[in-house]
This record gives structure tokens, C-alpha cells and sequence, in this order.
């Protein structure tokens, strides 16, 4: 890809705090970046004082786009980066700094050259790591909630409160995978339909429970390919579906979003206690009788499943969505106490 030498210059002197009169620049697509063209740079930045520094950051190139039910969302990262929200993050939970950011208004795109952090990401994630992020977004989520900062109230570009039901009740009026576990061609094990089924018929009791909980502000994509584990820290990447939700909403991706399989009950049983610990550290959860997180699971990736399965090509894909379901249903067998936060 062409790098516009300029922007790279003002980028590597935010980053080094220096003056930088030439570089020379590498650039690698990175994984991720699905929607977006995120890209490696690497090279040599020559300061002024003829000191030569190495150096990685990331480039950010989004071009507009519209996702279902959350128009903005393609530039959302673009408006929080502009904001004030950097200033509310600890150094144990954070997003890359960000060096340099410009909206294109002709071409409906904008660039941001971020920190590159090497660290631990992926199913190459510990239990431990996993805990640490849950107890993380807990404490930070905690302390919004409690403090309520003014950049809460001054952003406009968030995704709303109904984002999950919307998503939920969009899949569950798609034929293809509402009438595919309701049908005798159905291949899933029939305590795994009735779960999908069960969840059908008690939602709208379901979203009143979930409806009464904290509203707060949710990364929405919190799932481990955008964690990264460095120097016993969280760093937090991909903002775009971030906005308003409810209490626990973000665990449902970090436990079954392509998850590590082995390991999701598990998983489940560290990160729920975890998460409700550092919350409680800033705000009162005692009163929460249930924090609904399996069925929040069941909610955002129960149908997203059944499609995943149906459209798989491998048998082996197929075979890891029903094993991924399948410990879905041994979560709810083996459920976490109501108060979490003693």
C-alpha cells in the first residue's frame, strides 16, 4: 500500500516526542481488520539530532459502510478517538493510543496510526488472561457507571441499549434458522433445540430481567482476537460496535465468540465472579439477583450458531459449532451464584 510520507512524519513525531525528518516505512496487512484495511508499519525514523529509532505502529484505513441496525458504526472508532474517552482508561485496561487521526468527509473514510502492542491475543489466551479481563472491564465499566464523567454525556456517536435485542429478534425472524431447529431435518441433539427453542418462548421475560440491570458502556466486541495480554495489562482494540448495553453484556462475546471450546465452562465460571468483583469496587451489585449472562449468550450467538453451522463447507466446522452450543447448554447446567461480588 502507498504511505503518505507526511502523515507518517507527524505520527512518528507524536510518537517520539521528537523531531523525525525522514523514515523509511514496511507495511503487513495484519489479521482482523474485517471490515477495515489495518496494515503494519514498520522502518527506521531518523530525529533530527541524527539518532536512528526503530519502530511498528498500526494504520487504520476505514471506509464508510452500514451495519445492521447501527449506521455510524463505521466511523465510530474515527469519533471516539476524537473524544475525551482515552482519559478514562487505566493502564491495566486500555485502547492503543492513537498518534494521528483525519476524517476524509469527500471520500467517507478516515485513518488512525495507532500503538502497536505485541502481546499475548487470540485462543493463545490463559484462563488467567481471561479472568484479568473480565476483572478489568468490570473495574472500568464500575467506575463510568459510579463517577458518570461529563465525555459519557457528550458522546453522540454510540450504538443503543436495544442494540442486542434488535440483533436477537432480526435472526429469530429469519426462516432459515428459526424453522431449521423446529424441523425434522434438524441434525442437533434435541437438548441443544429445545434450549434454542426455550430461549424463543421466555424472551420477552428474559429482556425484562436484562432490562433492569446497570446500563453501561460495552466494548460490544469483546472477544479475544481484540484483547491483548502485554506486561500483565489489557489492551482493547476495534471500538466500532461500542455503546450503551447492560451488565454483563460484553462477557457473552469474550466466553463464546469463538471461543477456546475446552475451556468455555470454565471460562464462565472465572470470568462472571471476576467481572462482578471489579465492578463492585465501584458500585453497589448486591441488589442484582440474577446477572443473566448464560442467556445473554444464548441471546447474541445462539442463532448466529445455527447459521454458522448451516453455512459451513468442513464437517469439522460444522462439528465445532454444535460442540460450541453443546457447552453453551453444560454453562447453564452449571450456573454462578446470584451474588457475585462477595
Amino acid at each position: 500500500m502507498n504511505i503518505e510520507i507526511e502523515k507518517l512524519l507527524y505520527a512518528l513525531n507524536r510518537r517520539f516526542k521528537t523531531d523525525i525528518i525522514s523514515t523509511d516505512c514496511q507495511t503487513m496487512p495484519l489479521q482482523g481488520g474485517t471490515v477495515g484495511n489495518v496494515n503494519l508499519v514498520t522502518g527506521i525514523a531518523e530525529t533530527v539530532d541524527g539518532e536512528s529509532l526503530p519502530y511498528r505502529m498500526v494504520l487504520k484505513i476505514q471506509k464508510k459502510w452500514e451495519r445492521y441496525g447501527d449506521p455510524g458504526s463505521w466511523r465510530r472508532e474515527y469519533d471516539l478517538y476524537s473524544s475525551d474517552l482515552g482519559a478514562t482508561f487505566s493502564q491495566a485496561l486500555r485502547w492503543p493510543i492513537c498518534y494521528h487521526a483525519e476524517f476524509n468527509a469527500e471520500e467517507d473514510e478516515y485513518q488512525l496510526w495507532l500503538e502497536y502492542i505485541d502481546g499475548v491475543t487470540g485462543l493463545d489466551l490463559t484462563g488467567d488472561m481471561y479472568e484479568k479481563a473480565a476483572l478489568e472491564l468490570g473495574r472500568f465499566q464500575g467506575k463510568l457507571y459510579a463517577e458518570q464523567p461529563a465525555v459519557l454525556h457528550s458522546l453522540t456517536n454510540l450504538s443503543q441499549s436495544e442494540f442486542m435485542k434488535n440483533k436477537y429478534l432480526h435472526y429469530r425472524s429469519w426462516p432459515v434458522v428459526y424453522d431449521y431447529i423446529r424441523s425434522e431435518d434438524c441434525e442437533f441433539p434435541l437438548y441443544i433445540r429445545q434450549m434454542l427453542i426455550d430461549i424463543d418462548e421466555q424472551a420477552d421475560e428474559i429482556f425484562a430481567r436484562i432490562e433492569k440491570l446497570p446500563l453501561v458502556l460495552c466494548h460490544r466486541d469483546f472477544w479475544v482476537t481484540n484483547l491483548i495480554y502485554a506486561d500483565g495489562n489489557i489492551s482493547l482494540i476495534d471500538w466500532d460496535t461500542s455503546g450503551w448495553g447492560y451488565l454483563g453484556e460484553d462477557l457473552a462475546s469474550l466466553i463464546a465468540d469463538e471461543p477456546d471450546i475446552d475451556h468455555m465452562v470454565e471460562n464462565f465460571q472465572r470470568c462472571v465472579p471476576a467481572y462482578y468483583k471489579g465492578f463492585s469496587e465501584y458500585a453497589d451489585v448486591s441488589r442484582i439477583a440474577d446477572h443473566c449472562v448464560f442467556e445473554m449468550i444464548l441471546l447474541v450467538f445462539g442463532y448466529r450458531l445455527v447459521e454458522s453451522y448451516l453455512y459451513a463447507d468442513a464437517d469439522d466446522e460444522k462439528a465445532k459449532h454444535v460442540l460450541t452450543l453443546q457447552k453453551i447448554y453444560e454453562i447453564k447446567s452449571n450456573p454462578v451464584g446470584s451474588h457475585l461480588a462477595t
